[in-house]
């Protein structure tokens, strides 16, 4: 029952968000600063799926101007422990199906978001293009999902080299942002569901680094994350040993 009344409340919430979108972005539709505003507003259903979130990080980046930010992709709910983390004129690249589902296919599109056609190989290489063009044509941050696809449990999955091609072409940062592990975690059937830490990383300078050694950077980059992702593991189990015993001894 907790289940179905969560799923109703986040479907209730997610046509809101969408037809207030459509009418507010109506002004400047697809403008960057949009996607800010929302994922704010998305920020709070961490609370309605009982997750205590911890954010942190996001002063390592207040002076790092144009980035491609990078995490790891879990499942759906990403869209609940990640929101939060997404800089002012940062959009995200998404597969171009998004759009057609519903509610919120429209309200990605609408806030200015990038649909890319990942099917397309033959593509890719413009897509890049078109990605670094718009970095600094539209003074643009760009988040990816560096792995293509959820991990649903299978840990970090190796990186695909387009993010850091994107950086390197574009001469901006690689900013890695890592949430710990929510496989598993979270029951929308339980009223709550323990403790998820999102945390951003220092920036990661590319100027080092030429297109032929994007793989290089991605091996590096995924070390990194893999290696933060397990710290944040071991701190979310301590943190909640903790919680149970000072439930215990009330």
């Amino acid at each position: 029952m907790l289940s179905f009344i969560r799923i109703i409340l986040a479907a209730i919430f997610i046509i809101f968000m969408t037809l207030f979108a459509l009418i507010y972005c109506l002004f400047s539709p697809r403008d960057p600063k949009h996607v800010h505003f929302f994922c704010r507003w998305f920020n709070q259903l961490h609370k309605l799926v009982g997750v205590q979130l911890i954010q942190r990080g996001t002063e390592r980046v207040k002076n790092a101007g144009n980035s491609v930010y990078i995490s790891n992709h879990q499942s759906i709910f990403d869209f609940v422990t990640a929101p939060g983390m997404l800089q002012p004129r940062t959009v995200s690249l998404g597969k171009k199906s998004l759009l057609w589902l519903p509610f919120f296919g429209q309200l990605y599109w609408i806030t200015g978001n990038i649909l890319i056609d990942r099917d397309n190989k033959s593509k890719a290489r413009n897509t890049i293009k078109q990605v670094v063009e718009a970095i600094h044509q539209r003074n643009l941050s760009v988040w990816i999902y560096p792995e293509g696809t959820r991990s649903k449990g299978r840990g970090l999955l190796p990186f695909k080299t387009g993010a850091f091609r994107m950086a390197i072409e574009a001469g901006v940062p690689i900013i890695p942002m890592c949430v710990s592990t929510t496989h598993n975690k979270i029951d929308l059937n339980r009223r709550t569901n323990g403790v998820v830490i999102a945390e951003m990383l220092e920036p990661i300078d590319v100027s080092g680094y030429s297109t032929n050694e994007a793989r290089a950077l991605a091996d590096h980059c995924h070390k990194l994350m893999s290696d933060k992702i397990a710290e944040l593991d071991k701190e979310v189990e301590q943190l909640e040993a903790q919680q149970n015993a000072s439930l215990q001894a009330d």
